[in-house]
């Protein structure tokens, strides 16, 4: 054997492993999940093809309702929580006393369990007993009892700042990561030349900061769209579906309903969303760095 023929023979063996996870964990369950949306695969013991069916299905006013309120929900999410998280890893960047203890006062959200977070949260929007009402009822800003998850927009918008507490933690920490990784000799430079706080925000910070902030706007994005949690603890999607998006339609048609086939057409779609966020992120990461290389 040569050693041309051995080298290649050894580096095959050595991707092996990673092959191997990556054709059982990745792989299969998503060409699995492919083949059974075209399939009317339920309870029943026999599963007929059904081609195109089950896209047909989705494709009704009904679910473009659950797209667009899912785009919107995830928006708004990613939105408020890179706003406040970049705002706090300033703020925690800055050189005042007690930085330390404000550092560690950001961590209950992120160390909370999630579903122990979400009932407190839900425990405060609640209209009876809620802390919330009851403080707007002592300000007179309502009349009565506001239950906040009873009504289409309010729970909407209850469902977004619950995920925005839970998220903004962990976007703060990377933010700040970000900022105490730029070099300190480039805001002396600006500083001798007589260049002040918010300048030296504007023109050295911000514009470093921009690769972490898309990375972590494309990070937070997958996690928000995919968020099933904080929704299905405080609402189930609910009421009347004004806080259903699409991977609550997914679990409720494929578990709740027990309509395997129609599920994966869901979870198909939910898949090509993310690929489409993704190949963005990537075009746009290249263009950055070949934008720095030049």
């Amino acid at each position: 054997m040569s050693v041309r023929r051995s080298t290649v023979i050894f580096a095959w063996i050595l991707l092996l492993p990673a092959a191997l996870y990556v054709t059982v964990i990745v792989a299969y369950p998503l060409v699995d999940t492919f083949i059974l949306s075209f399939t009317d695969a339920s309870l029943k013991k026999t599963t007929k093809w059904v081609g195109t069916a089950n896209y047909d299905k989705i494709f009704n006013a009904t679910f473009a309702e659950v797209i667009v309120r899912t785009f919107v929900w995830t928006a708004f999410s990613v939105a408020i929580k890179m706003i406040i998280g970049t705002f706090g890893a300033v703020m925690l960047n800055a050189a005042v006393p007690g930085r330390a203890l404000f550092r560690v006062l950001t961590m209950p959200p992120w160390i909370v369990p999630m579903a122990i977070g979400i009932f407190m949260w839900g425990w405060m929007y609640n209209g009876q007993f809620g802390m919330i009402s009851g403080m707007l009822q002592n300000w007179g800003l309502v009349d009565g009892p506001v239950a906040f998850l009873a009504h289409g927009s309010t729970a909407f918008w209850a469902t977004i700042i619950t995920d925005v507490w839970i998220g903004v933690p962990l976007v703060t920490l990377y933010m700040l990561a970000s900022m105490q990784a730029i070099p300190q000799d480039l805001y002396e430079a600006a500083w001798t030349d007589g260049a002040g706080r918010f300048y030296r925000f504007r023109r050295i910070t911000l514009p470093l900061l921009v690769p972490s902030m898309i990375t972590m706007s494309m990070l937070s994005l997958i996690a928000t769209f995919n968020s099933f949690d904080i929704i299905w603890i405080l609402t189930q999607g609910g009421p009347n579906g004004d806080t259903t998006t699409m991977i609550i339609d997914t679990y409720r048609t494929a578990i709740g309903s027990k309509k395997y086939g129609e599920g994966a057409a869901r979870a198909v779609l939910i898949c090509i969303f993310l690929s489409i966020f993704c190949i963005a992120y990537f075009r746009v990461t290249h263009r950055l760095a070949s934008g720095e290389s030049r």
